[in-house]
């Protein structure tokens, strides 16, 4: 039996975190049902619990934190097929339309009427429920961790942003940041076939942590100049502005830059560089088609997540696990709903 009610921790204003109950979601027809399992903490949720907004997304009322997810299918819409109930999930917490111009070519990360999860005025998941369109709700096999199938979240941001680095056989790699998501970057890289991986950052402890983690080198900028590198791929996985122009700095002719740090939303950038190396420049915004892969790169131990988990919540705590997150020791904090 589903229970009318669940307990959730939701962001009532910024800075306020409330433990209380709420309704459980109401299945749609093509929807699953999940009961949470493990929720990884986010920079994006530390942002929305700080500062109540990222660039024009503003939490105007009450919403759910959490969009790292997995958990175990307890009920179907009628759409779905029954012997779904009692899979273990790992979940895509976005809902695209389907049928605009950017969904149509496989884009459906840029689909302008995408619902993702924690983003206003969409609910997330640190809750002890959450419902997901059943195709990304994506089973993951009995070897895998439910912790480890909540981080197929962030794995798939390090996959998106190796594929537009081009990154393969042989390939050298600078990584500024060696947070949560650098940490992934370097991981995956390695998975693809780096043969050369410099991991960049201010903190010796994460430092430290980058070597455990497929970094073949690591820097601190603030005494070790990155110019000169002539590296294949730059990805930023720090905001920095500096890092940012110095990374790019670090590329060589015809060489990929890929930002992926949420930082300031202007910088200057060296463009005549840019210009005379013709370097190509992107940027990363959530993922589109990961999931198969990500599940397969942890099932067959080519990347680690459960090792990558430093601190473990209750729903009651989760303003707990937003403060731990910002702890250059933290990687990755979990809050367990139903734990």
């Amino acid at each position: 039996m589903i229970p009318a009610t669940m307990n959730a921790s939701t962001l009532m204003e910024r800075g306020v975190v409330r433990f209380h109950s709420t309704p459980v979601p109401t299945v749609d027809a093509d929807q699953v049902l999940v009961e949470v399992a493990a929720v990884g903490v986010c920079g994006s949720d530390v942002h929305y619990f700080r500062e109540g907004r990222i660039g024009d997304y503003v939490v105007e009322t009450p919403m759910i934190l959490g969009h790292e997810a997995s958990g175990v299918i307890v009920a179907v819409g009628a759409d779905v097929d029954a012997t779904r109930i009692g899979q273990r999930v790992a979940i895509e917490p976005q809902r695209a339309c389907r049928v605009c111009e950017q969904c149509k070519h496989g884009r459906y990360n840029l689909c302008p009427f995408i619902e993702f999860y924690a983003t206003p005025p969409i609910h997330g998941a640190f809750a002890q429920y959450a419902v997901i369109q059943a195709d990304y709700a994506f089973p993951i096999p009995d070897s895998m961790s439910l912790e480890a199938a909540a981080l197929c979240e962030p794995l798939s941001v390090g996959i998106w942003s190796n594929q537009k680095a081009g990154t393969g056989p042989g390939s050298r790699i600078l990584i500024a940041g060696a947070g949560p998501i650098g940490i992934i970057v370097a991981q995956v890289a390695r998975a693809f076939g780096a043969s050369e991986i410099i991991i960049s950052d201010l903190a010796a402890e994460r430092r430290e942590i980058a070597t455990r983690f497929g970094a073949t080198r690591v820097i601190d900028p603030a005494l070790e100049e990155v110019d000169g590198l002539e590296v294949d791929a730059f990805i930023d996985a720090s905001g920095a502005a500096p890092a940012v122009r110095s990374g790019i700095m670090a590329v060589k002719p015809a060489g990929r830059i890929v930002l992926v740090g949420m930082g300031t939303d202007d910088a200057a950038l060296p463009v005549s560089r840019i210009q005379a190396r013709e370097l190509t420049l992107t940027g990363v915004f959530r993922y589109a088609n990961t999931w198969p892969l990500a599940i397969e790169l942890v099932a067959s131990g080519r990347v680690d997540l459960d090792s990558l988990v430093t601190g473990r919540f209750g729903l009651e705590q989760v303003e707990d696990a937003l403060r731990a997150a910002t702890d250059p020791r933290t990687l990755k904090a979990l809050v367990l709903p139903n734990g």
